[in-house]
């Protein structure tokens, strides 16, 4: 238990599970914006059930195993992720490691979004054709609507995998290079101000859904003002707002 819990290693769970959910959206985002058709046919809820499943299950294995075979407890210190079979494996853990939650990761936001940003562009031009030809159109502002409803999930989680990519790359660099060199250990001052770095994200996270996303606004918005209905007569009903 104590392994367990001083290698950090359910910390890293959480981290690197959230991390695989990350991509899944941004998967499922481009499937449904660039890909709108295929997807409707083709994607449903127990894919979206599948896939958090998949990406706490595989974090929690992946951590266990490197945890469990990496380190010791010797004399009652707590010794995690120093104990390694070989140097090669150690470096190819890192490289894998690297590429796995950092390049792959990276290539996923850019292309996804990169392609999501084209069709939104080319959908606005389509929209602000219809709207040019007169307002009173339902289709065309009901269209209109939607298209800003999208543009503004799009531009949530481009900002959110951009806050990943900056405040993630000091961690992801500096766990390669740990592995890479042979006079370099996680307990060097640097790890814990990579560290910090990378929790500015987790902490950022849901500040940046509060103020862009507006599902999440008016959900904070309904837990701040509570409405409460107020009988005065009969059939008469007034309502106020509590702080």
């Amino acid at each position: 238990m104590s392994l367990l819990l001083l290698s950090e290693n359910l910390l890293w769970v959480a981290l690197i599970g959230s991390t695989i959910i990350l991509m899944s959206i941004t998967v499922e985002r481009y499937l449904k914006v660039v890909h709108s058709s295929w997807s409707k046919k083709i994607l449903r809820k127990w894919m979206a059930y599948s896939a958090v499943a998949f990406a706490w299950i595989s974090s929690f294995v992946y951590n266990m195993t490197v945890v469990f075979s990496t380190s010791a407890v010797i004399d009652g210190v707590c010794y995690g992720y120093v104990i390694w079979s070989s140097r090669a494996a150690k470096v190819a853990h890192g490289v894998w490691n690297f590429a796995s939650f950092f390049v792959v990761v990276l290539f996923v936001l850019v292309f996804c979004y990169g392609r999501i940003l084209v069709v939104v562009r080319r959908q606005a031009r389509v929209m602000a054709g219809h709207s040019d030809a007169g307002p009173e159109s339902s289709t065309a502002q009901v269209s209109g609507q939607w298209h800003q409803i999208q543009t503004n999930v799009v531009k949530t989680m481009i900002l959110v995998g951009a806050l990943y990519v900056i405040t993630w790359t000091p961690n992801s660099v500096f766990y390669l290079i740990v592995n890479i060199s042979p006079d370099l250990t996680l307990i060097e001052n640097g790890y814990y101000v990579v560290i910090f770095v990378a929790f500015l994200y987790t902490c950022t996270n849901p500040f940046i859904y509060a103020a862009k996303f507006d599902p999440v606004k008016r959900v904070l918005l309904a837990l701040i003002l509570c409405k409460k209905s107020q009988q005065v007569g009969p059939g008469v009903e007034t309502v106020t707002a509590r702080t």
